[in-house]
């Protein structure tokens, strides 16, 4: 069996496949990565009102319809909720908490955490609602 000499063996590496699967996964990436900070959804209460400033130094607190409580998009204890938001207070000097609670938690429970915001020192307590839904008249 005689070997040719025009046909050699390549061997380099042939990265096109590669650079062909990274930009697919830095895409599928790129669409997930907003989807992915949104968390738990909240159901709010839609009245009139003046909407809440997009980029805010103050403290977002949220109830989830299950109970759970979160500090700007971070999950805390109920028993610890008064101690962070003092520390946060304290660290850094923040007057403001914005509240929003799922429209199913219990009224109670609304004023026992709103009760924890002002043991903590927060006094600036914003709730925040959903604007409601523009009807069309025809």
């Amino acid at each position: 069996m005689a070997i040719n000499r025009k046909s050699r063996l390549v061997s380099g590496i042939n990265v096109t496949p590669l650079v062909d699967v990274m930009l697919v996964l830095l895409i599928i990436f790129m669409v997930a990565a907003p989807m992915m900070k949104e968390g738990l959804p909240i159901n709010l209460p839609q009245i009139e009102g003046k909407a809440l400033p997009s980029e805010t130094s103050d403290i977002t607190t949220s109830i989830h319809k299950n109970g759970i409580i979160e500090i700007n998009g971070t999950p805390v204890d109920e028993s610890r909720l008064s101690l962070l938001l003092s520390q946060m207070k304290s660290e850094q000097n923040i007057e403001n908490v914005y509240l929003q609670a799922d429209k199913e938690v219990s009224y109670g429970y609304v004023v026992k955490i709103l009760g924890e915001i002002r043991k903590a020192g927060l006094t600036k307590v914003g709730l925040v609602t959903q604007p409601p839904l523009i009807t069309q008249k025809r």
